[in-house]
């Protein structure tokens, strides 16, 4: 059996890589599995793709078949505790409880505390993680009808998610971040003068970070594989697969198949080959603040 794990998590989807590639490795079919174990072939379709967390019981029958060693299988069962809750949860309680967080939220801050490295391309608004405590204020104050406090909660959560960046985290270094962003994102005033230099003034500071790139598309380069929406590409090397997100108002979208996550990196590197710069594209911000 195999209970519903809520919003995937690193450590469930590490499991399910890991139990897809036992499988593999026995040379056996899910209906073979099945038929040896009596573990139901959708239980095992979601354990596989870490939509579930699995029972030790399970597990353990599991291991038998697969022919597991002691010492693996010590390991893997540790990857199951607290595998239905992500690290980050404690720090984003009050959010949590006021329902600010949607669960397609809740995941995507998951991902972005636990991986290594993440790649985000931006066509209308400056990436969360650089926004200054203002701007993202007032895109939340004036983009969509919210109660003030829930405006409060979703600022507090957005600036606390940006520790990301210049802490180290369970023993690992900073994320690494890359922001593409479109020409658009910097032309777009968001409330007076003032603070979007502030806003210019954030991201010349954090592109100096050694853990961070930022480029910008500008207009004159034309179509680029960017145009039909942002995307963020979460990477966590040996850890777990990469995974795609993409948002629109009609909800969050995770992509995990290997043609998506390919897809959307050759889209990433396209765009950061048109992009200014680094150098350049801190030049271009400067410009624009000076203006």
């Amino acid at each position: 059996m195999a209970r519903p794990a809520g919003p995937p998590t690193v450590r469930l989807r590490r499991l399910a890589a890991e139990m897809k590639a036992l499988r593999a490795e026995a040379k056996l079919t899910r209906e073979q599995v099945e038929e040896r174990t009596g573990v139901n072939q959708g239980t095992l379709w979601r354990i596989e793709k870490g939509h579930a967390k699995p029972h030790n019981g399970t597990l353990e029958t599991l291991f038998d078949l697969y022919g597991v060693p002691g010492a693996r299988r010590a390991e893997l069962i540790e990857l199951t505790k607290g595998a239905h809750q992500p690290g980050w949860l404690d720090g984003f309680k009050d959010a949590l409880l006021s329902e600010v967080i949607t669960e397609g939220y809740a995941t995507f801050i998951g991902f972005e505390s636990e991986a290594r490295a993440m790649n985000t391309y931006e066509s209308l608004l400056v990436p969360g993680l650089l926004q200054t405590e203002e701007y993202a204020r007032t895109v939340m104050t004036d983009g969509w009808p919210m109660a003030p406090d829930d405006v409060e909660r979703r600022v507090r959560t957005r600036m606390e998610r940006q520790v990301v960046l210049t802490q180290r985290r369970n023993e690992r270094d900073p994320l690494e971040f890359w922001a593409v962003v479109d020409e658009a994102v910097l032309r777009r005033q968001i409330g007076d003068r003032a603070l979007m230099r502030a806003q210019f003034d954030r991201l010349l500071e954090m592109g100096e970070r050694s853990n961070v790139t930022l480029q910008v598309v500008p207009f004159d380069r034309g179509a680029h594989p960017g145009m039909s929406g942002a995307f963020s590409c979460f990477k966590f090397g040996a850890v777990a697969p990469d995974i795609v997100y993409t948002e629109s108002l009609a909800g969050a979208v995770f992509l995990e198949l290997e043609a998506d996550i390919e897809r959307f990196g050759i889209a990433f590197d396209h765009l950061r080959a048109m992009a200014l710069s680094p150098r350049d594209s801190s030049a271009f911000i400067a410009g624009l603040s000076e203006q």
